[in-house]
């Protein structure tokens, strides 16, 4: 069965799926899958080659991602819900997908103090439009998800342990 970890930038994807890896669950992340594609950041790709070639290389891969056999994790990227294919393979995997919520402020508080990634729609919008794109987004993640786990106050250890249970 192929699980799918959605969510905003911040909510956690990447470190519970890690925690997942570490109890023996196969993970992959779509955005180290792509950037390892594309031979570059997916920051640099954005502002090379821009949105939609960016998109159209990761509607391929979720694709091809959710046709695989046996048991996985994926870790999407926060802006797959974008596109409307994206939308619709989701959905065809809706009792698997698990959306990790967060309050925008709690997510604001991760992303600001990341000194690991950078990420350009947190760093080129202000605080109130990045709240509008939270807010549509949200929309669209709790329409693909039959669980949702808020992890403002859980670790990620926690979480997994939730999602190992589905």
């Amino acid at each position: 069965m192929v699980k799918v970890l959605l969510g905003f930038m911040g909510a956690g994807k990447t470190t519970v799926a890690s925690c997942l890896e570490r109890d023996g669950e196969t993970f992959l992340d779509m955005d180290l899958l792509i950037e390892k594609k594309i031979g570059m950041s997916i920051t640099d790709y954005f502002a090379k080659e821009g949105e939609a070639a960016f998109r159209k290389i990761e509607s391929e891969l979720l694709e091809e991602l959710l046709s695989l056999e046996g048991d996985v994790i994926i870790s999407t990227g926060g802006g797959v819900v974008i596109s409307e294919k994206n939308r619709q393979l989701l959905y065809q995997n809706r009792k698997n997908n698990v959306l990790l919520a967060a309050s925008f402020e709690v997510l604001y508080d991760r992303i600001e103090h990341d000194t690991v990634f950078q990420r350009p729609l947190f760093l080129n919008n202000s605080k109130e439009d990045f709240h509008g794109i939270y807010e549509r987004r949200m929309m669209l993640y709790e329409g693909l998800s039959d669980l949702i786990i808020n992890t403002d106050h859980r670790s990620p250890e926690e979480v997994a342990r939730i999602i190992k249970c589905m």
